[in-house]
């Protein structure tokens, strides 16, 4: 089982961590293929192409076809872009739960999909966090989660680690060596324990599945920074359309209201349950960002669902 990086030469802030990343001890040079560069560490691949980081799916398989190696998780690097242009170094899971068979989707991946989110990705804010502050870069960056979105698409599970919000940032070796930093020890290149296995979890099984909130997902970033938890896929208002039903005239029934809010939430939630084996699943709703109509659907359908639902206490 082997663990795959992901990244570009066409994105500064996917290049850079790459490279730093390879000079670091122990790199040789592994099988290329479509285009593709790839190099060897123990356990783990670095891949390099040249196209954009959303645009090469299913890696995973296609590794295993010219390797015979199967992939256990991938690991992507890349720019974040913020209207804000805040600074920011994030971590997220994929996909795009939300769409519907037909629907272009704006970054890669396929409509109704989301990939397993990695186990790592709790973990690996913190120990970004943690790494990013003993380089004297908080609180200049904002160390945060962001909401489930974009491509590629793989049904591995996966992780980003993006480096925003501008190109002056994207291009800063100090941001690529305490991304290439996260990942050497986040993975145990180093010697050290790697960080973020499931299957080391301690009993602590807990994991959080949100519902709600703007893309840095704020509520939910307060749970996971307080508590030991572990992080699911993070479904942001975007990703949960639903029609206003205020015209209707009575009590409001979930089934009545039209959206692929519903088709979101199963996605993300059976990607979060194969991610996590006899993991405790909880939806943790941002209620502040819910109207009261959307807030009585979405904990009436998780109740259908048979998905529990956790208040910030009950991660504890």
């Amino acid at each position: 089982m082997v663990t795959l990086i992901v990244a570009t030469t066409t994105d500064p802030a996917s290049n850079g961590p790459a490279s730093a990343l390879l000079a670091m001890p122990g790199w040789e040079p592994g099988p290329s293929f479509q285009g593709i560069r790839s190099f060897k560490n123990g356990n783990v691949r670095l891949l390099q192409h040249d196209k954009g980081i959303v645009e090469e799916d299913l890696l995973d398989e296609r590794w295993t076809e010219i390797s015979s190696e199967v992939v256990e998780e991938l690991i992507f690097l890349s720019k974040h872009t913020a209207v804000s242009n805040r600074p920011a170094l994030t971590v997220h899971p994929i996909g795009i739960p939300h769409l519907q068979e037909g629907d272009v989707p704006p970054q890669g991946g396929k409509p109704g999909w989301a990939a397993p989110p990695s186990p790592r990705i709790a973990p690996w804010l913190k120990l970004l966090n943690k790494i990013a502050d003993s380089r004297g870069l908080v609180p200049e960056f904002e160390i945060t989660l962001e909401a489930t979105h974009h491509g590629p698409l793989t049904n591995k599970p996966t992780l980003f680690v993006e480096i925003g919000s501008t190109e002056e940032y994207w291009k800063r070796q100090d941001l690529a060596d305490v991304v290439a930093l996260l990942v050497w020890e986040g993975l145990g290149l180093g010697g050290g324990t790697s960080v973020g296995n499931w299957s080391s979890n301690n009993g602590k099984n807990k994991v959080l599945l949100g519902i709600g909130g703007g893309h840095y997902v704020p509520r939910h970033m307060d749970v996971v920074q307080k508590q030991d938890v572990w992080v699911g896929h993070l479904l942001s208002g975007y990703a949960l359309p639903m029609e206003d039903p205020t015209q209707s005239k009575g009590d409001i029934n979930s089934a009545d209201i039209a959206g692929t809010w519903k088709q979101a939430i199963k996605v993300a939630y059976e990607a979060t349950k194969e991610a996590f084996p006899g993991g405790e699943i909880l939806a943790h709703l941002d209620q502040k960002s819910l109207k009261s109509w959307q807030k009585n659907a979405i904990t009436a359908y998780l109740r259908e669902q048979n998905i529990k639902i956790g208040k910030p206490a009950d991660f504890r």
